[in-house]
């Protein structure tokens, strides 16, 4: 899986590049490890430089796979809380994805059994 990684209204240190992409990393066993088509854009910042009452961070994943595109964001006063939250939305939403793609699937072979079984096809 290929990532950018962008800062806005901040720096973008290496422990923060690290964390992301560790939890970028764990999405691999959602996503066919093959496939070079697969690409995520992480962006990572302050929301405003004008909150009186301390930082508000966020998160925002772009993911682009072969079956779909899948995005979440997510807004904490914490930076590191932002993206834990919006790995657990993509992962969430990766494992939906992927359950209905295997359920359809077996419902296409159930019908093609049935139609074995009736001697439809031969």
């Amino acid at each position: 899986m290929h990532i950018d990684i962008k800062a806005t209204n901040m720096d973008l240190t290496d422990a923060i590049r690290e964390y992301v992409q560790s939890k970028m990393d764990a999405l691999d066993k959602f996503v066919d490890g093959a496939d070079t088509s697969v690409h995520a854009a992480v962006d990572v910042g302050l929301t405003t430089k004008h909150h009186h009452n301390g930082e508000v961070f966020y998160a925002e994943v772009n993911l682009h796979t072969a079956l779909s595109d899948f995005y979440a964001t997510a807004e904490e006063e914490d930076l590191y809380a932002a993206i834990d939250k919006v790995q657990d939305i993509v992962s969430r939403e990766l494992r939906s994805s992927k359950k209905k793609h295997t359920d359809l699937t077996r419902r296409g072979a159930r019908a093609i059994k049935r139609l074995f079984r009736r001697g439809e096809i031969e």
